[in-house]
């Protein structure tokens, strides 16, 4: 059992000043207030806002070779279409050891940010060719990088068929996404040999990515489990229009017509919704996973974040495309947009922001965390007060200004099972990050 004695937390719900959190084998035995108190012998003080670790809803790890890199589309303006090509061409060449070598140090670059878990939405199944590996490789790959660089993973394993609502088969580089049918993924997944420590989740693509009769094998895989299910949603009108030309519905009717929709599902993006879409979400329990800064950056548009929250969607926070790794800035990104659409400012609380980025994105992934309360997951960070973007804020509101001010530079401490992976914004395990970036990189080429 160890000891932490937290000058200044946010548990989630409120804040505490010298709060005493005990640790045992992985989670949080007690809290207790100990204002003036001493400081319990043998407990480790930490400075600064302690906050629960920070949950990333939605991740492809392997995009993370993309920053810097699609910002001069061929044809001006580029669009999400024309970054696709780009993303397609890394998905097509991308090797067994490259994807691990990029995705530990992407996780790596997580876990330095304070987040302590992430789901990642994965369809590099196969070989470049779409040729059957001997065994699951690429998720193995994905199970050892998230292991040495400690963080929680929930794999949304996905499955991706067609090209488009027509169906058809994937061709070129997304051969290696695609099982040949649903059947086949699911006795695929099945096989997984999951490490303890990792969530095994289900993923549809996209309804541009399944027929019906598809989603609700994947929809059947996950519920007989009570595994989270996960899918892109909205993210493209021109999705919406192709599904309305298809079936007569909108992609949030014609899921909850097919029973997709619930409390463990996670709808991504859900950007371009109509008011019917929003209260089938919202009236399902169905979690909304907004990704802001991937949104801005592909120009998809504004997530209604806010509606949303009214009528009662959970919402989480993913970091995407690894554009930015930063939640605290996906946090803030929710209601800065939104100030742009309405002309208005504290449309979102504070505390409603940061519960998107820990306990939202903890439920939407399955792990028991979010928090610091008893019984949770003992995964917490430390925000430094004594930097620039902080100072000041332990003489104000230190929530507010850790959502509109703070970065990942000012992370000092990261606690995953009351096991320190990150001490003094270094990680313990991986050393310098930035270098293992540049090799991982570099292995891929321009």
């Amino acid at each position: 059992m160890t000891s932490w004695l937290l000058e200044l937390a946010w548990t989630g719900e409120r804040l505490e000043r010298r709060l005493w959190l005990e640790e045992e084998e992985g989670r949080i035995r007690s809290l207790t207030p100990m204002g003036e108190r001493p400081v319990p012998r043998g407990a480790r003080v930490v400075s600064g806002l302690t906050l629960p670790g920070l949950a990333n809803a939605h991740s492809h790890a392997f995009h993370r070779a993309l920053r810097g890199r699609q910002e001069r589309p061929k044809e001006r303006p580029g669009d999400f279409w024309s970054w696709r090509e780009g993303m397609y061409e890394l998905a097509g060449r991308i090797t067994l050891e490259q994807l691990f070598h990029l995705a530990r140090a992407t996780y790596g670059e997580m876990v330095l940010s304070g987040i302590t878990q992430v789901g990642e939405f994965h369809y590099l199944h196969h070989g470049a060719d779409g040729a059957r590996y001997p065994g699951p490789l690429m998720e193995e790959a994905l199970f050892a990088a998230a292991e040495e660089a400690g963080v929680r993973l929930t794999l949304l394993d996905t499955c991706y068929l067609h090209p488009g609502l027509r169906g058809g088969e994937l061709k070129g580089p997304a051969a290696r996404f695609s099982d040949g049918d649903a059947l086949s993924w699911r006795r695929r997944v099945e096989q997984l040999p999951v490490p303890s420590g990792v969530i095994l989740g289900a993923a549809i693509h996209s309804v541009r990515a399944l027929g019906p009769e598809e989603m609700v094998v994947v929809r059947e895989w996950a519920q007989e489990r009570g595994a989270p299910l996960h899918l892109h949603l909205s993210e493209q009108l021109a999705e919406n229009r192709d599904c309305q030309t298809a079936t007569g519905l909108s992609p949030t009717e014609l899921l909850a017509e097919l029973g997709v929709l619930g409390e463990r599902t996670t709808a991504v993006h859900a950007i371009h919704l109509s008011p019917h879409d929003r209260e089938l979400l919202a009236g399902t329990g169905t979690t909304v996973c907004a990704c802001p800064t991937t949104e801005r950056d592909l120009g998809d548009g504004i997530c209604p974040a806010l509606e949303l929250e009214r009528a009662g969607s959970p919402l989480a926070l993913g970091s995407d495309s690894q554009a930015v790794i930063d939640l605290f800035e996906e946090a803030r990104a929710l209601e800065l947009d939104q100030r742009l659409r309405r002309h208005r400012r504290g449309l979102h609380q504070p505390e409603a922001l940061l519960r998107a980025a820990t306990l939202g994105g903890s439920g939407a992934l399955g792990w028991d965390a979010g928090e610091l309360r008893e019984g949770r997951l003992a995964d917490f960070i430390s925000v430094s007060l004594e930097g620039p973007r902080m100072a000041g804020a332990d003489l104000g509101d230190p929530v507010a200004q850790a959502v509109y001010s703070a970065h990942p530079a000012d992370v000092r401490l990261v606690v995953v099972g009351g096991e320190p992976v990150v001490e003094a914004g270094e990680h313990l395990r991986l050393g310098g990050v930035g270098a293992l970036l540049e090799q991982s990189l570099a292995e891929l080429g321009p």
